[in-house]
């Protein structure tokens, strides 16, 4: 598994312009089978994305999304071995 950390590096303002852009950009990525969870960070300062891949394809991948292509957010992938998964997730483990 694959974690996408983006951290916003401009004003919210420019984030949130291109957030309809980075929203169709995210269910591409699952309609696609690369995405599967994302969310905001708290206090909100970036996001989070579980995807599976490759790591090449996904760090690829990752720098297509509107935020990073258009300089709002800097993107670090971390690669991620989950050895336990609470029922219901077992889907991480794989």
């Amino acid at each position: 598994m694959l974690i996408i950390s983006l951290t916003y590096v401009a004003p919210v303002e420019g984030v949130d312009a291109l957030l309809d852009e980075h929203v169709r950009w995210l269910k591409r990525g699952h309609e696609a089978g690369h995405f599967i969870a994302w969310g905001r960070k708290v206090p909100r300062t970036g996001g989070v994305i579980f995807a599976h891949g490759d790591r090449a394809a996904v760090e690829a991948l990752a720098s297509t999304d509107p935020f990073v292509a258009n300089g709002v957010a800097e993107v670090e992938v971390i690669e991620f071995v989950p050895t336990f998964a609470a029922e219901g997730l077992e889907r991480l483990t794989q």
